[in-house]
């Protein structure tokens, strides 16, 4: 009889944490500011149920998230068959761009928390830099191999860049529309990388 409420219990929390992921999940596709009362009602579940399984909101954004980006491969397939980093990173910076903007709520909650504390940054989703690594490829053998730290300053570089706080710097500072914003982010990455595929092609790209 035990036993059996014990699986009684653990079936309900089950149950109740996939009720709280799936809302949050919703939410997040809407693009609305994401709170973790917002959640809660959305769940059916109290405010205090919602925080016991979840002690933070990264955490919980972070596993609605979990399997909302595909994997980098996935993600890079369209240009998959491309040798041309510029064309691959453009790509791949649009892409990620574009969904941080349709998960915008999710992805500012994520950010107001891990200013605040800053120990949740490892729960932060970190798709760009698996579509970075992926994006350059074919700068391995070139950049990578004749000045491996210019290749790690221009992962680095692109990383700040293809980021929810620079695009929303350049809306919500800047003024520009989503659609400026990302072209601009873009742009930027684009031109990084040109200079990378120069540097490597040049004479002295040892010395880079």
């Amino acid at each position: 009889m035990t036993a059996q409420v014990d699986t009684g219990r653990s079936n309900q929390k089950q149950r109740t944490r996939t009720a709280i992921v799936a809302a949050a999940r919703e939410l997040i596709g809407t693009g609305a500011e994401v709170t973790m009362p917002a959640i809660a009602r959305a769940a059916l579940v109290s405010e205090a149920t919602a925080y016991r399984y979840f002690p933070d909101l990264p955490s919980l954004i972070s596993e609605a998230l979990a399997g909302a980006w595909p994997a980098p491969a996935d993600a890079l397939r369209p240009v998959a068959d491309s040798s041309d980093p510029v064309e691959r990173v453009a790509f791949a910076c649009e892409f990620l761009l574009r969904g941080i903007l349709a998960r915008q709520g999710a992805v500012r909650a994520m950010i107001a928390a891990t200013i605040t504390r800053p120990e949740t940054v490892a729960t932060r989703p970190g798709i760009r830099f698996g579509l970075i690594d992926h994006a350059l490829v074919p700068l391995v053998d070139t950049l990578g191999a004749t000045n491996p730290e210019a290749f790690a300053q221009l992962k680095r570089d692109l990383a700040v860049v293809v980021s929810a706080e620079a695009l929303f710097s350049l809306t919500d500072l800047c003024g520009l529309a989503p659609d400026e914003a990302v072209a601009s982010a873009v742009r930027t990455a684009t031109t990084l990388t040109e200079a990378a595929v120069h540097a490597a092609g040049s004479p002295h790209r040892g010395d880079a």
